[in-house]
């Protein structure tokens, strides 16, 4: 350091609160669903507003999972890949737990909330003891994309008002026109 340079600020480090893992829950078991494979069942009443369960596992780059996951079958669209941030990525299917087998409901009683690149399932409405645990899973998609392979993402929950797909409603694509023309609009004003 020179005679004239300005002394290096010294560097605090700021703590966020943050909650435990919470790694397995008393308010809800596995078990054989017939939605798909696993399912997560409420084993006791969740009050609306509960937090859950963590969703846990490996946390990774969104290229490392591109690359984890690239051998996969075509025929096999199932992972248990959740994108927690731009940066990171969940792996469920290592060191993952219960979570991972929620499913995947169009009339859902669950949502994921993520805070600080977590992710946390919190029931949106009272849930009874027996009733399976289900969120809207959105998966984007292009309206690009290969038919066949969107076809994978069929929804099987059984909701009166079930849309076919675990796929967000509109195409990932659409939504940025859509978003590019409002915004064009609004500076136009």
């Amino acid at each position: 350091m020179s005679k004239n340079s300005p002394p290096k600020k010294a560097r605090r480090k700021v703590r966020r609160k943050s909650q435990p893992a919470i790694v397995t829950s008393p308010l809800v078991e596995a078990r054989n669903s017939p939605i798909h494979g696993k399912g997560v069942y409420a084993v006791a009443s969740i009050k609306k507003g509960t937090r859950i369960i963590e969703y846990l596992g490996e946390r990774i780059s969104h290229s490392e999972a591109d690359d984890r996951y690239e051998v996969k079958g075509e025929d096999d669209g199932h992972t248990f890949l959740f994108i927690a941030s731009n940066r990171t990525v969940i792996d469920a299917g290592v060191n993952g737990n219960d979570a991972r087998f929620i499913n995947h409901h169009c009339n859902p009683n669950c949502e994921t909330v993520i805070e600080n690149s977590r992710v946390f399932i919190d029931a949106i409405r009272n849930i009874k003891p027996g009733e399976e645990l289900g969120y809207d899973y959105q998966l984007t998609w292009e309206s690009t994309d290969d038919p066949e392979e969107l076809a994978l993402y069929a929804c099987r929950c059984g909701a009166k008002k079930c849309r076919g797909t675990m796929l967000d409603r509109e195409p990932l694509d659409k939504k940025k026109q859509t978003k590019n023309k409002k915004a064009s609009g609004k500076r136009k004003r």
